[in-house]
């Protein structure tokens, strides 16, 4: 019954990060056009992709923000032939997170807030550098492959994603960080946390 009732809160937690993903992205970015009817974006949702990983575990914290990110793309009419490598890349982006900071580092395990921290910020930091070299160079050969878009239309735009996809993660690594050791404490406290610390 307890594991039972673990996975129906994690599925609910789930479902909430998608959900701020989905919002973070669709409300809260800044869209800068390129040429060919495409754009690229400032914008903090996968910082939200990254606190699920890091509160849930790669495979919940990928899927939320690939379901959110991939639903915020479906509907809009700029990055709706996106949708698929989204969804590829933000599922990416919560297991590497999720490998660094619950199977290497183990930090549900830890109850001393230097070493979370200092591994939430590790975990973060490999999360979002697999996003900034992959999504330039996944977005280039998707476009230009799979699309049919000119190259030179699909190398402009993948010089801006690299541009724009650094400072998001730069911008994520910081406020996800700050957020995550500022929530953990009140979770495991609370039982919102599924997974406590055992020492």
């Amino acid at each position: 019954m307890k594991t039972k009732n673990q996975t129906v809160m994690k599925l609910a937690q789930t479902a909430l990060l998608a959900a701020l993903c989905f919002v973070s992205f669709t409300f809260l970015q800044i869209k800068i056009p390129m040429p060919g009817g495409d754009a690229t974006s400032l914008h903090i949702g996968n910082a939200f992709c990254v606190l699920g990983a890091l509160l849930l575990g790669g495979w919940y914290g990928g899927l939320a923000g690939a379901i959110g990110m991939t639903i915020a793309d479906l509907m809009d009419p700029i990055y709706i032939t996106g949708a698929p490598k989204t969804f590829f890349l933000k599922l990416c982006i919560g297991l590497i997170v999720g490998l660094v900071a619950h199977h290497i580092a183990k930090i549900n395990d830890s109850t001393d807030k230097k070493y979370v921290f200092k591994w939430s910020l590790i975990a973060s930091i490999a999360g979002l550098s697999f996003n900034v070299i992959a999504d330039p160079i996944v977005g280039y050969f998707y476009k230009q492959y799979i699309l049919g878009q000119p190259q030179k239309m699909a190398e402009v735009l993948a010089k801006w994603s690299a541009a724009t996809t650094f400072v998001n993660a730069v911008v994520s690594v910081i406020l996800v960080v700050f957020i995550y050791n500022a929530v953990r404490p009140i979770l495991l406290r609370s039982g919102l946390l599924v997974s406590q610390p055992k020492n």
